[in-house]
């Protein structure tokens, strides 16, 4: 679609686009990764596994026929992080887009879970999106262009029992959003986040026929449903895409409804 009012402007293509997706070799990650490949972006895949991102690139190369790549990225490892950034780099020569999408969960009541438990996620979920942010920043301001999208979720702006680190985290990352989306505003870097609702990915496939997913998790959806992974690629492609300029330091909810309640 070309936009009429810039002419020559394709709205969601991605062609030519470099982006680095971390915790893309599965999930809401590699979904998302398979959804920009589908625009002609070029990915590089970053996860702990170099077995799983090697697997998952060579998907997106016979699918799509986009270049791929992979990073074995530890992302709360800042050495690591700038090592991906520059792995990037050497395999498509530019930077445009940053998906943190490397996250975990932990639950369980207060006193149940451990400061361990607390710390380790904060440190995937919060420093690993704010190091990964920080190693592509150079590149993208060397360029005057790019995309940073935060994968935060709408645990980030309601709250659910048991959940005190995840929500805590993804509250930090909705923030972080807003202030790294004004600081580098003026770059041409536009930074805004996902909140995705209830899907049914490995990190939530231990609670899906429980009580509580029934009745406050995909039973409150207006859909009454968990999300399908293909069903966050428009958000993706659309937060990455030109069509997004506008948009800065915003949260853009994928969650059948659940929060509009």
């Amino acid at each position: 679609m070309e936009n009429q009012a810039l002419p020559g402007i394709k709205l969601f293509d991605l062609s030519g686009k470099a982006a680095i997706i971390t915790g893309g070799s599965k999930g809401l990650g590699l979904a998302m990764a398979e959804g920009l490949a589908s625009a002609g972006a070029n990915i590089m895949i970053v996860n702990r596994n170099k077995e799983e991102g090697e697997a998952a690139a060579k998907i997106l190369v016979e699918r799509y026929g986009v270049k791929a790549a992979s990073c074995a990225t530890d992302v709360t490892d800042q050495a690591q992080t700038e090592a991906m950034a520059k792995a990037t780099m050497d395999a498509f020569g530019r930077i445009d887009i940053l998906i943190n999408s490397a996250g975990i969960n932990i639950r369980g009541a207060i006193d149940e879970l451990s400061a361990a438990d607390f710390n380790k996620v904060m440190d995937v979920n919060v420093n690993g999106t704010w190091l990964c942010s920080r190693a592509v920043t150079p590149q993208m301001k060397a360029q005057k262009d790019g995309r940073i999208i935060n994968i935060a979720s709408t645990l980030g702006v309601v709250g659910l029992a048991n959940r005190t680190p995840y929500t805590a985290s993804k509250g930090a990352v909705v923030q972080m959003t807003r202030a790294l989306g004004l600081e580098l505003a003026a770059f041409n870097i536009n930074v805004n986040a996902i909140c995705p609702g209830p899907f049914l990915t490995e990190m939530n496939i231990p609670i899906a026929g429980t009580p509580e997913a029934k009745n406050f998790i995909v039973g409150a959806t207006a859909l009454a449903r968990w999300g399908e992974l293909p069903e966050i690629q428009g958000a993706a492609i659309f937060l990455a895409s030109p069509a997004a300029s506008y948009m800065v330091g915003s949260m853009l909810t994928v969650d059948g409804g659940w929060t509009a309640k």
